[in-house]
């Protein structure tokens, strides 16, 4: 339970901060009869205010498909993507809002995100970030954290992603790269020390463009783990389901 809540924690800070930085603060002016202030970020959230047409609106923040607002005469509120589109710039042209479109996820350099799987049998959360060089490569790093029956774990790798296809909405790629863990083995009858290895993986997966600065991806890799003794260990690691932003 305590997995599920920790990504859904990341989840959530991932997605407001890359919503509020799409919109800058600049002031807009009403071009519609009127536009509709909500006291919250939602059609659920009452209208409490309108500003007529020709008035100046200040844009705080946004929130998704929510702009959080000030008029001119100091009132606050929240306003409808729909309704944001019929404002116009100061120099009278319609508003520009910047939202990332297919030729912004083609051209990205930045991304990370979060992903949630098994390692081995254990419960797996993974946190990434990443830059890419081109189209089709990209370096990245992965910290990992592990939750066992047995044992507890961490790890951190820093690899090279090759996708096949980036112009495909759909883009199978592969990785390969090298990285720490570290392990913590759970109090037994037998005392065991904790371990620090050396990993190697290589791997592939699947990533899918949802909209906006939005993609999920899934992922499988395979771990050598060179320990200290005689023969090494090899890991599947699934990651079944990732959520990741661009910019």
């Amino acid at each position: 339970m305590s997995s599920r809540r920790s990504l859904l924690l990341l989840l959530v800070l991932l997605f407001a901060a890359s919503a509020n930085a799409d919109a800058r603060a600049r002031k807009v002016l009403v071009a519609d009869p009127f536009i509709e202030l909500h006291t919250g970020p939602g059609r659920g959230y009452p209208i409490f205010h309108v500003v007529e047409r020709g008035r100046e609106v200040e844009i705080i923040k946004r929130r998704t498909d929510w702009f959080r607002v000030r008029t001119d005469r100091g009132v606050e509120g929240w306003v409808a993507r729909e309704q944001m589109l019929a404002t116009l710039e100061s120099t009278g042209e319609p508003i520009d809002l910047q939202e990332p479109t297919r030729e912004n996820y083609m051209s990205r350099r930045w991304q990370g995100g979060v992903m949630a799987g098994d390692f081995g049998g254990a419960s797996l959360i993974s946190a990434f970030g990443g830059y890419a060089f081109s189209d089709h490569l990209s370096i990245e790093l992965t910290v990992n954290h592990i939750l066992g029956e047995f044992s507890n774990g961490y790890s951190a790798t820093i690899g090279l992603m090759h996708v096949f296809v980036p112009e495909w909405r759909i883009s199978p790629y592969f990785t390969l790269g090298t990285g720490i863990i570290y392990t913590e083995p759970k109090s037994t009858l037998v005392q065991v020390e904790d371990r620090n290895d050396q990993i190697g993986y290589v791997g592939g997966g699947l990533q899918l463009y949802l909209t906006r600065r939005f993609m999920l991806r899934s992922e499988y890799r395979n771990n050598v783990i060179f320990t200290e003794r005689d023969d090494n260990e090899e890991v599947d690691e699934w990651k079944y389901l990732g959520f990741a932003f661009f910019f």
